[in-house]
């Protein structure tokens, strides 16, 4: 019998830059969750970072439009930039579900370091109401059986890519070529925008 209501994912993050470590857990999750969605969602700032990316909007758009060409699944949504910072994954969580109420699923992406600071994040019991908390496990560690009992978290394994936003910027900012760790389009922004240099 077919699913009634559609599976959505939400991917957010800087994606300063998106690399393939994005990509490959953005397939792993939509597959394993059989989503019908995935929404890449850049945020303009974390509330618990101190400062915004130093990349402009309008490019980190264009390559996390470039990465997430990858599939037909992922749908680039910018709402968070639409809003005045910081991003608050709550009131995004409530304006998708006001915009498709009970024809929707919405499964929150999180990696295990993120899950770990998210009873700091606004209003936890709420975005928990509104999605099921999905914890990304490259390492095996998984969260405790009886927290995800408890609190609607699951886990998905997803392949390890060891890449990480951090070390191309700063290969990029040594002059080095970054074209190995993010798709081929995005690696073109970086070498146009002349990115982290």
């Amino acid at each position: 019998m077919k699913r009634v209501a559609e599976r959505i994912g939400i991917f957010g993050g800087t994606f300063d830059p998106p690399h393939n470590g994005h990509v490959a857990v953005a397939t792993d999750v939509a597959d394993a969750l059989d989503l019908d969605r995935l929404l890449w969602i850049p945020a303009r700032r974390s509330p618990l970072k101190a400062q915004a990316p130093d990349t402009p909007d309008r490019v980190r758009v264009e390559m996390v439009r470039s990465a997430a060409a990858a599939d037909r699944r992922f749908v680039v949504d910018t709402r968070e930039l639409e809003r005045p910072p910081p991003s608050y994954t709550v009131d995004t969580l409530e304006a998708l579900h006001a915009e498709s109420g009970d024809e929707a699923e919405l499964f929150l992406i999180l990696g295990i370091d993120q899950y770990a600071d998210f009873d700091r994040w606004r209003n936890p019991a709420r975005v928990r109401e509104l999605a099921t908390v999905v914890v990304i496990d490259r390492e095996g560690r998984g969260v405790p059986e009886a927290e995800a009992a408890a609190h609607t978290v699951r886990t998905v394994p997803v392949r390890r890519v060891d890449v990480s936003a951090t070390d191309i910027r700063a290969s990029a900012a040594a002059g080095a070529s970054v074209s190995d760790r993010v798709p081929a389009k995005v690696a073109q922004i970086i070498e146009r925008e002349r990115l982290y240099r």
